[in-house]
């Protein structure tokens, strides 16, 4: 080859992602590790938290770098105290979060209730571990997806997001936070064990390309400022203790004040807005990938880690020629009902895989069972053990 043919090589040479990135920007990050990192970049500032596995390394880091960023770090004595912590440094101002694992995350329940209740902004990571009680520490589940959505107790909407990257888990740390401060709720981050302590080369994303949502603050006097004002999308200015205003806060029934009351449209008015401004906002929280469903005849509603294998499982049969695509709901909860409903209708048989014994698979049979021709498979494994791409490929082609 001669010099200039050399020369003219190297000038068309394909850029790879990585050369393109600043090398600064790639890191090797655990899962844990991107919760930690992006709850920072987001403005966390108060965390209590009770160590246990696989959600330790959370706990670890920030208790490391939260000091150095005049954040508060409190290790509590228990997972009860540690919400509780969480929600009254919201209420003073704070981006407040805390993690877990399934046996905390069973304690947290009634706070996590109490913050929905008194609309109260923070964030909850749970790291799932495989088993009831204190199960499998160290092994993978998917067991708490309807904890995460009925665990607490009475009636008010969840929002749940759901990775499948460390880098998805960094930036849906980040769309936790933002959800959480703008509608003025507890939200749920959950992870599997696997994501958890799974180290992946991580370009992380420029910080500057993302929104940062702080909660709204009031613009009135003092004397007008009502807690719980009521706004058509369902979002209403927060203050914090502090400031000035006059506000109270309880898990009872309340006013728009926030002083308790037993009158039936005050009550009415309230539990309608702890509903409505999820339910108006579907299209805002809701987040679903696509993988291939053009045309697929064969769909695998997969979430989290197994949507990995399940994209592995695919890529093999669309190469011998077989039509099969991927549902990833990010957002499990509110359940993407509508978006689900159409991207199945066309196809023939749904196979959902999951880390239990039947949890994510009742909400495809609710959205199908209309359909006459409808056919749910289902690949079930509550052993502590993932779910393999050669399982789901076997289990696919056993319906082509």
């Amino acid at each position: 080859m001669s010099t200039e043919e050399k020369k003219e090589k190297k000038e068309k040479k394909v850029i790879t992602q990585t050369e393109a990135e600043p090398p600064k920007k790639w890191v090797l990050m655990q899962g844990n590790e991107a919760v930690a990192k992006a709850a920072l970049e987001v403005g966390l500032n108060f965390f209590a938290g009770y160590p246990i596995t696989p959600s330790t390394e959370i706990a670890e880091i920030l208790a490391q770098e939260m000091p150095m960023k005049n954040g508060a770090y409190i290790q509590m004595e228990d997972e009860i105290a540690s919400i509780c912590a969480v929600i009254g440094a919201s209420l003073a101002g704070a981006k407040a979060m805390t993690a877990t694992s399934g046996p905390g995350f069973s304690l947290m329940q009634e706070g996590i209730g109490f913050a929905k209740m008194t609309e109260t902004p923070c964030v909850v990571v749970n790291v799932q571990r495989a088993g009831p009680s204190t199960g499998l520490p160290t092994k993978p589940s998917q067991g708490d997806m309807m904890q995460s959505r009925w665990g607490s107790h009475g009636d008010a909407p969840a929002i749940v997001l759901y990775p499948d990257s460390v880098r998805e888990t960094y930036e849906l740390t980040i769309r936790a936070f933002n959800l959480s401060e703008k509608y003025r709720t507890c939200v749920v981050l959950l992870l599997d064990e696997v994501l958890g302590h799974m180290r992946e080369a991580v370009c992380l994303p420029d910080m500057s390309k993302f929104r940062i949502v702080n909660r709204l603050k009031p613009t009135v006097p003092p004397e007008w400022y009502k807690h719980y004002d009521e706004d058509q999308k369902y979002l209403s200015p927060l203050a914090s203790y502090g400031e000035g205003y006059r506000f109270h806060v309880t898990g009872l029934a309340h006013d728009v004040y926030g002083f308790p009351t037993n009158k039936p449209v005050e009550i009415a008015t309230m539990m309608k807005r702890l509903k409505k401004k999820i339910t108006q906002n579907i299209r805002d929280i809701v987040q679903i990938e696509k993988f291939m469903m053009e045309d697929a005849k064969v769909a695998v509603f997969a979430v989290g880690i197994l949507a990995r294998s399940a994209k592995s499982a695919v890529l093999a049969l669309r190469k011998e020629g077989f039509q099969v695509g991927l549902l990833r709901p990010l957002t499990i909860w509110p359940f993407p009902d509508d978006a689900v409903r159409k991207m199945l209708k066309n196809v023939d048989t749904v196979i959902v895989p999951e880390l239990n014994q039947g949890q994510l698979v009742h909400e495809v049979e609710r959205l199908t069972k209309d359909k006459e021709d409808s056919d749910i498979k289902k690949i079930q494994k509550a052993n502590g053990e993932l779910i393999t791409p050669n399982e789901i490929y076997k289990k696919i082609k056993e319906v082509l």
